[in-house]
């Protein structure tokens, strides 16, 4: 079988960890406070917080930026439900903002059109708006960023398909252009801490208030205190926050993962150049690269052309698979599935988006897959394409 994605743990990822369970500290220690320092000289910024998953990195950051009742996000409706989900969870609305058909990321042009149109019906203007990296390649965060400042939105990226890529030549997650940018370290992403999650900012308020938002909301900082301590054993809960601590363990696969982070990029570029070599002659529509954008390649996601192709987006999805070829689809459209639609929303909303679902196809792409498997998936594609 040839999955879409693969973890990929090495015999020194495995020595990282083992050194852990030998140490004094299993959870929330120096460990996880070196991961932090190490993802932040990557991205060129100034904090990092590290948490047990980008579910929960999200949750905490909206909380951070006051996101609660009345509160409105935007976000793509080409995302796993996580992005908007955590909004929910702090009591937010949610809308969508429908997609670039050809980096399937929000579409800052879309976004304006809302934005313009929602002002001048006296509408609620969104509190946050998320744009999802999708498949590892940064949105226009530059357009993005002009459109906060004139709307005036909070700006979180979900780059959790994004580290190791680049946007305007620089890292993403320097939080030039947002307020916080997510990480996510599932097993399938670029590296990974088995699960886990990492916020960066350049606001230190913002930075302090989602360490103490993913321990309990409790700080033992004298300085943050309302008096001062009782004694040595002191706490106080200045917040209601959550237990969305990181691991040592977790942490100590990430630092080794990131040591390798340059190299496993520059291997999913190889392997999608030889994907875009290799598939251009088929009737599928590839993956678009902005020349201002270094994509994670996350994900390699071709688009079917129904009017070439002599099977259906379904029929070429099952023949990959009973071939073993196990293709995925990222994502189905957050807004037709069934808890959305309770919220009102409708087939028809984005049609970019459910255009895309109709037609999306993830092809297998992570740093192991070998010349021979990656050549199966191309002859299998002309086989049942041509």
């Amino acid at each position: 079988m040839i999955p879409y994605g693969r973890h990929n743990v090495t015999r020194k990822d495995i020595k990282a960890v083992t050194a852990v369970l030998q140490s004094d500290s299993l959870t929330g220690g120096p460990v996880v406070e070196k991961f932090e320092k190490n993802i932040a000289t990557h991205c060129n910024v100034k904090f990092a917080i590290a948490t047990n998953s980008a579910t929960s990195s999200l949750h905490i950051a909206y909380l951070a930026l006051g996101v609660g009742k009345g509160s409105l996000v935007w976000t793509s409706p080409i995302t796993f439900v996580a992005t908007s989900n955590a909004a929910l969870l702090c009591g937010a609305m949610v809308d969508f903002v429908d997609i670039d058909p050809e980096t399937f990321n929000l579409s800052v042009k879309k976004l304006e059109e809302k934005l313009a149109a929602a002002k001048a019906r006296g509408q609620q203007l969104p509190d946050v708006v998320t744009p999802v990296h999708m498949a590892g390649l940064s949105c226009d965060m530059e357009g993005i960023s002009r459109l906060a400042k004139e709307y005036g939105f909070r700006v979180i990226e979900d780059a959790s398909h994004c580290i190791g890529g680049k946007y305007t030549g620089e890292p993403i997650g320097n939080c030039r252009y947002s307020d916080i940018c997510v990480f996510s370290f599932h097993p399938v992403k670029i590296i990974t801490t088995a699960e886990g999650g990492m916020n960066t900012t350049n606001d230190p308020a913002l930075a302090k208030k989602m360490v103490m938002l993913r321990s309990h909301g409790i700080t033992r900082d004298p300085k943050l205190m309302t008096h001062a301590p009782d004694g040595p054993w002191y706490y106080q809960q200045l917040e209601l926050g959550l237990n969305y601590r990181m691991t040592e363990l977790q942490a100590a696969l990430g630092n080794s993962q990131l040591q390798r982070l340059e190299k496993i990029t520059a291997k999913r570029h190889t392997i999608a150049g030889r994907y875009d070599k290799a598939l251009k002659n088929l009737p599928l529509l590839l993956p678009k690269r902005p020349s201002d954008c270094y994509s994670a390649f996350h994900l390699y996601i071709v688009r079917l052309k129904p009017e070439e192709a002599k099977l259906s987006h379904l029929q070429l999805f099952e023949g990959l698979r009973k071939q073993g070829i196990l293709v995925q689809l990222h994502y189905i459209p957050v807004h037709t599935q069934p808890y959305y639609r309770q919220m009102g929303f409708v087939e028809g909303d984005f049609p970019l988006a459910e255009a895309y679902y109709k037609t999306a196809i993830s092809l297998p792409m992570y740093p192991t897959l070998t010349k021979p498997e990656q050549e199966k998936v191309v002859e299998t594609l002309r086989s049942l394409l041509l």
